[in-house]
């Protein structure tokens, strides 16, 4: 049994939880916050064996075999650090890092030292995605990708309040590129590779980060555009369109739902099948990972994802 610690008491650490407690060969270790009573109660409501203080209470306590990083984004690199020195494998929530240089580093140092480190991207583990690559050469040679995820955040109403929140707080790293804007350009590169070059641009709000965006992105045979928002809403869908036909998508974060469209046909639905709670794949990814299966593949994609990134914020 793989006992995963979690570092961080938001809701995405609920929702990683939960997914641990439906994959068979892992479970819940004990949770870290500096905040002892904070700490607790969420123990209890995830059904986690107690809480300790802080990361390095976690790590010397010897009750987990991997950790969970969904803390703010700021201080994901020093905690990944902490964690492979102690030997202990990791995933952290996605943005991995702030740069792709700094994922580079520590992909470096966690290779040296044996130690398992993933970036918990959802996407690249999810049903919806492969069932895209299995549609993609009906669709003959792709002329133009448009992927998008806006989804407006409860939060943004704080920032409206002049409070400050987390995930809007460049301080932390706050960012809607990074929050959102990261799922359709790892989809861009897990499904055609890194584009020749990228150029974008932000809208900024009044926290100091920026609240959507869009990019461009230039490939050999075609062109990709993604767009992304915390402080709106669409009803568009994400599409690929080929040359012999189109596909949308519902949701590139969780595609569920696609509909093929030949260039002289009748549209075809096709329903994906997936976990109800879509962080499953990555734990079993984690899990194969200790297991020692090989991840450079995983960890090159969240390298180009990031570098994108880092292009978008100059």
């Amino acid at each position: 049994m793989i006992r995963i610690g979690i570092v961080g008491t938001s809701s995405i650490s609920e929702r990683l939880a939960d997914a641990v407690r439906t994959v068979d060969g892992v479970g819940l270790g004990p949770v870290a916050s500096r905040d002892a009573v904070r700490g607790r109660e969420f123990a209890e409501r995830i059904g986690a064996p107690g809480a300790a203080d802080g990361l390095e209470g976690l790590l010397d306590g010897g009750d987990i075999d991997a950790v969970y990083i969904a803390s703010p984004n700021s201080v994901h690199a020093a905690q990944i650090r902490t964690a492979v020195d102690a030997g202990i494998p990791v995933l952290v929530e996605k943005p991995a890092t702030l740069t792709a240089e700094e994922w580079e580093s520590l992909v470096a140092h966690a290779r040296g030292r044996g130690v398992v480190l993933l970036e918990a991207m959802r996407t690249a583990y999810d049903p919806g995605i492969r069932a895209i690559q299995e549609v993609l050469p009906r669709l003959g040679r792709v002329r133009r990708v448009s992927f998008r995820y806006e989804k407006r955040s409860a939060r943004y109403d704080h920032v409206l309040a002049g409070e400050r929140t987390n995930i809007f707080d460049p301080a932390l790293g706050g960012s809607a590129l990074r929050d959102l804007g990261v799922y359709p350009l790892h989809a861009l590169v897990l499904l055609f590779g890194a584009p020749r070059g990228i150029a974008g641009a932000r809208v900024g709000i009044a926290s100091g980060t920026d609240g959507l965006g869009s990019a461009i992105a230039e490939y050999d045979d075609f062109v990709a555009d993604a767009a992304w928002s915390k402080i709106t809403d669409t009803s568009l869908p994400s599409e690929i369109q080929g040359e012999d036909g189109s596909l949308a998508i519902d949701a590139i974060d969780a595609p569920r739902r696609l509909v093929l469209t030949p260039r002289a046909g009748v549209p075809e639905v096709i329903d994906v099948t997936a976990p109800e709670n879509p962080m499953v794949g990555e734990v079993e990814r984690l899990r194969e990972a200790v297991r020692g299966a090989d991840i450079a593949v995983d960890q090159d994609r969240t390298a180009r994802t990031l570098r994108l990134v880092d292009a978008l914020l100059r």
